[in-house]
C-alpha cells in the first residue's frame, strides 16, 4: 500500500494521545520558541514507538510500531502546524511504518554495494522462511519483509536492520539461523556476523594500527 492510501484506510483508529507527556515537554523544550515544527520528526518516532509498545492491533495477534493518522493529527496540534505539513513528513522518510507492521521490521537492503555481495540470498532466505514475500506480514504477526535502499553500512554487506538493530555480513544460512532465534522470541547478537569488528578489514586494522591496540580493538 503506498502511504499516502494508508492515511485513508478503514484500519485507522479515530483518536490517539500520547501517554507520556513528559516525553512530549521534553521533545517540545529542544527547539527555540516559534520553532516548534521542528519537533515533528522525534514525535513521530514516540508516537511509533508507543503504537510497538502498547501492543497488537486489527487483525494482527501481536505487532510492531507503526504511526496511526489521528498521531499525525496530534502532533500537527501540538506543533501549530496543518496536518498537511506531519502528513508530508511522514510519508518522506522510510523510517516512519504508516500501517500495521510485524512486531519484527525485517528491512533489506538490496542497493547496489549489498546486492553485489549476493543480498539475494538474504531476501530468499527471508521468503523461504517466513514464506511470505516483500511488503507481507506473516499471519502470526511477527514479521514484515520490507526492500529498503542503502542504509550505510556497505562494507559489511550484505546487512538488514531488524527494528533498531542491525545485521551485517549475512548469509543465507546466519539469515535463517537469525530467523529461527526471532521466532522464539531470541534476539540473537547484532552487528557482523563473520567475526569481523565494526566496519575493520576482517584480517584487522589497515591503518592507525598502534592507535587500534591501545584502545584494545585489535
Amino acid at each position: 500500500m503506498k502511504k499516502s492510501d494508508a492515511l485513508k484506510a478503514p484500519f485507522q483508529p479515530e483518536n490517539f494521545e500520547f501517554s507520556d507527556e513528559s516525553a512530549v515537554a521534553e521533545i517540545i523544550s529542544r527547539y527555540p520558541q516559534g520553532r516548534q515544527q521542528s519537533a515533528i520528526m522525534p514525535l513521530l518516532d514516540l508516537a511509533q514507538r508507543q503504537v510497538a509498545e502498547t501492543g497488537p492491533f486489527g487483525d494482527l495477534p501481536i505487532g510492531g510500531g507503526w504511526i496511526p493518522r489521528a498521531a499525525m493529527d496530534k502532533i500537527a496540534e501540538i506543533c501549530g502546524v496543518a496536518p498537511m505539513k506531519v502528513y508530508e513528513v511522514a510519508t518522506f522518510y522510510s523510517m516512519y511504518n504508516l500501517e500495521p507492521v510485524g512486531k519484527y521490521l525485517m528491512q533489506i537492503c538490496t542497493t547496489t554495494p549489498c546486492w553485489l555481495c549476493n543480498s539475494d540470498a538474504i531476501v530468499k532466505a527471508c521468503k523461504d522462511t517466513l514464506g511470505i514475500n516483500i511488503g507481507e506480514t506473516t499471519q502470526d504477526g511477527y514479521f514484515t519483509l520490507m526492500e529498503v535502499e542503502c542504509l550505510g553500512a556497505c562494507t559489511n554487506a550484505p546487512m538488514i536492520q531488524m527494528n533498531d538493530l542491525f545485521y551485517e555480513d549475512l548469509t543465507y544460512d546466519k539469515m535463517v539461523e537469525i530467523l529461527q532465534a526471532l521466532q522464539k522470541d531470541e534476539i540473537p547478537p547484532h552487528g557482523p556476523q563473520n567475526g569481523r569488528r565494526a566496519a575493520m578489514a576482517l584480517n584487522g586494522p589497515t591503518s592507525l594500527e598502534e592507535q587500534a591496540k591501545k584502545a584494545g580493538v585489535a
